[in-house]
């Protein structure tokens, strides 16, 4: 799955929660901040754990306010174990 979270979610700590979350789902892929303020997700895994990760970037960390999740394109192949990317 991959998509683009907007809200509060640069400077707050995001990518390193998102990047927690998904190693320890043990997904494969990435999360990087987009330069319109916004965060993209790109990953790969169990369904289950896809879910998960799902409603965990949809709270976030404390400090972030996430006010919508939007569905972009999947990606290719993502690479193991899941990244942040600059």
């Amino acid at each position: 799955m991959r998509f683009v979270i907007r809200g509060r979610v640069q400077g707050v700590g995001f990518r390193w929660f998102v990047r927690v979350q998904a190693r320890r789902l043990s997904l494969a892929g990435w999360v990087a901040n987009r330069p319109d303020g916004t965060v993209e997700v790109a990953a790969a895994g169990d369904q289950e754990n896809l879910d998960e990760l799902r409603r965990q970037v949809t709270r976030g960390p404390d400090g972030a306010d996430v006010t919508s999740l939007a569905e972009l394109e999947p990606p290719g192949d993502l690479e193991f174990p899941f990244s942040v990317r600059s």
